[in-house]
């Protein structure tokens, strides 16, 4: 807590912060980065075997590999939300199941599942890009500033001379 709300706290109230900061359990901050830092791991060596598997059995280059991979990655990750398995390796691994894609399209598939009660397009529609519609507006951002960038740094690109 700053400083300044505990100036505008009684000395009941701040006796009260101290003894729950006392009392708090302390955070397991190394278990939890490992942990983190398996399943992270994990997920991107399931996203890295199935892009090897695109390029070996179905012909198709690195680039071209991508796509389909990513798109199988998000594809397991809402089956399994709507097992109920993923929430389960969510709440064991922390952020290592949240930062890959497979995070996003769990968040996506659970507000959808959760609110689809309240109809397709109020209830699923609605709620489902809450979440997503500001990482969908700052994505598109992001790409519109590096696209700028790009275009001043490499103008021969704009022009159509080069790869």
């Amino acid at each position: 807590m700053s400083n300044n709300k505990k100036k505008k706290l009684t000395p009941t109230q701040q006796e009260y912060q101290q003894l729950a900061k006392r009392i708090e359990p302390k955070r397991p901050v190394l278990k939890n980065c490992l942990r983190a830092f398996l399943v992270g791991g994990i997920i991107c060596l399931i996203g890295q075997a199935i892009q090897l598997s695109f390029i070996e059995w179905a012909g198709f280059d690195k680039k071209e590999a991508g796509n389909p991979t990513v798109a199988i990655l998000i594809l397991i990750s809402v089956i399994l939300t709507g097992l109920g398995v993923y929430d389960k390796i969510a709440q064991w691994a922390g952020a290592g199941s949240a930062v890959p894609v497979t995070g996003f399209a769990n968040s996506m598939a659970s507000a959808a599942i959760e609110h689809k009660s309240e109809g397709l397009v109020l209830g699923v529609g609605g709620k489902m890009f809450k979440l997503a519609g500001p990482v969908i507006v700052f994505g598109v951002v992001a790409a519109f500033i590096i696209g700028i960038l790009h275009l001043i740094f490499h103008p021969e690109l704009a022009a159509g001379g080069g790869k």
